[in-house]
């Protein structure tokens, strides 16, 4: 018995000084060890990886840490949610920090897209991608295919759910309907993946699993990922296996719109004017006008690159509104207040559905999205490493190799840049004296990025959530379980991990 006494509270001791170790340094920033860097707290905290970050970045002096990893693992960064230093770093000198080639490595199977394309080759590409998504065909495009997609895919989903009383994943819903909804803007065909059977859908599976697998190597040295991929073990194999199921798929969409626009003639034109134009159309038909060569190659990595841009920022937007706006009744109510205010007092406590055009300036609605993507960045890291030395506002130095890590969701977070209340979800915080939207810089909500590389979906996202939001919130109760937690996920794009279960009923009978 006295062994036993004398080993637990040896074992206590042991435990006590672990955790001792382990504490931040005074300055806030994580305990940095001999050989292992400050590698165990990365570990003990992946699980929570945001709020950890969160947690460092409010104690530092500026927002911004040196994060040192194992020694020779070739993993120091430069962690920073600090406006000034984003400002520069996006905006005033831009040229200086590019997507370097570390990026590039990382998110390899986004091949030469505009997300891993730097200098000349990422002017023209956001050039032609400007102009074809600007375009009025375009825009015509997209406000026809949302509203179909809401009313053909959203609404009978819900409908069938709502009369059998079940409990429904809505994040699951949100991402087959941007998954839908982006096949159709980008390649014009319909995978039709939201519907009551809840198919599975390979391509989509596909990208989850490689966005995790990106995730693991930003977190874990270089040799270990080249030992997984050279073993063809763990989250390596996994990427391979998603590389191989969209290196499947997509040449086939490439190859069906080749031959359909050659199958058409002269009355092609005419069925563009009055359907709208898809993006690989316009790639293909226009490809002259971009000064790009689209071969198929080409084609592959765009496609992808929007299809996981188009996806995710939507869906992870409307999860994390919807899951805010069932915590808060008071907003859920100012919304509903403020639909039915753009119609007739006759039409008012009837179900009805919105056209794009009717929400597009409703600003207690867009103050609430924007909220929810600013607590909730779809996003939550980003990366960026300097050309030449530099300095940063802060008064970080930085170098060439120097990998410097943004995260948007501490800086959603921070009461410097936020108020006291930066923690609370106030779509007020959106709306100006005179009652219209409030602007705020791209370098303090950086949700849809800043400076040249601003985001140029950002209208289609908008859109997008608008016509979801105000369909279902106008038009049934959303009940939230509360036995599922919902927290983050460990990704590259913010999903939960446990989805967001919830009951559905109508509203209006």
């Amino acid at each position: 018995m006295a062994f036993i006494c004398i080993f637990e509270v040896l074992l206590a001791i042991i435990c006590f000084l672990f955790l001792f170790c382990l504490r931040n340094n005074v300055h806030g920033t994580p305990k940095n060890f001999p050989l292992v860097g400050m590698m165990p707290g990365l570990l003990l905290n992946t699980h929570r990886i945001h709020d950890w970050c969160t947690e460092i970045l409010e104690r530092c002096q500026c927002s911004t840490y040196l994060f040192q990893g194992p020694w020779f693992a070739k993993m120091n960064m430069l962690v920073t949610c600090d406006p000034a230093n984003i400002h520069y770093i996006m905006s005033s000198n831009f040229c200086n920090f590019p997507k370097g080639s570390e990026f590039k490595e990382i998110f390899d199977i986004l091949g030469d897209g505009i997300f891993n394309a730097d200098m000349d080759l990422w002017k023209k590409q956001r050039k032609a991608a400007q102009g074809f998504m600007r375009h009025q065909l375009f825009y015509l495009f997209l406000l026809r295919t949302s509203r179909a997609k809401v009313e053909k895919g959203l609404i009978p989903v819900l409908e069938h759910v709502a009369k059998r009383g079940l409990v429904l994943n809505l994040e699951d819903v949100f991402q087959r309907f941007a998954f839908d909804s982006t096949c159709i803007l980008v390649t014009g065909y319909d995978p039709e993946c939201l519907s009551v059977e809840f198919p599975e859908v390979l391509f989509s599976k596909a990208l989850d699993d490689a966005e995790e697998a990106i995730f693991y190597r930003q977190i874990r040295p270089q040799s270990f990922v080249k030992l997984q991929r050279w073993l063809n073990m763990g989250q390596e194999r996994k990427y391979r296996k998603a590389w191989e199921v969209l290196d499947d798929i997509i040449p086939k969409y490439i190859c069906q719109k080749r031959e359909e626009l050659n199958k058409l003639k002269e009355g092609f034109v005419s069925e563009i004017d009055e359907e709208g134009v898809d993006l690989l159309t316009s790639y293909i038909t226009e490809e002259k006008t971009t000064d790009l060569k689209c071969d198929d190659k080409f084609l592959r990595d765009t496609i992808l690159n929007m299809m996981l841009a188009g996806r995710d920022t939507t869906s992870s937007g409307l999860t994390w509104f919807f899951w805010l706006v069932s915590r808060h009744p008071k907003v859920e109510n100012k919304i509903i207040a403020e639909l039915e205010s753009i119609i007739p007092a006759e039409e008012t406590k009837k179900w009805r559905l919105f056209n794009a055009e009717e929400v597009k300036n409703l600003v207690y609605l867009h103050g609430a999205l924007c909220e929810a993507l600013r607590l909730y960045p779809p996003v939550p890291f980003q990366h960026k490493e300097p050309l030449k030395p530099d300095s940063l506002p802060s008064g970080h130095p930085v170098y060439p190799k120097t990998k410097i890590l943004f995260s948007l969701y501490a800086l959603g977070r921070m009461k410097s840049v936020w108020g006291e209340d930066c923690f609370e979800f106030k779509p007020e915080r959106w709306i100006t004296d005179r009652g219209g939207n409030k602007h705020e810089p791209s370098y303090k909500f950086l949700s849809f990025n800043a400076g040249p590389r601003t985001c140029l979906g950002k209208e289609v996202a908008f859109v997008q959530m608008k016509c979801v939001a105000s369909a279902i919130i106008y038009n049934y109760r959303i009940q939230v379980l509360e036995e599922t937690p919902v927290v983050p996920a460990v990704s590259i794009i913010l999903h939960t991990k446990n989805g967001l279960m919830a009951r559905v009923s109508r509203r209006w009978a």
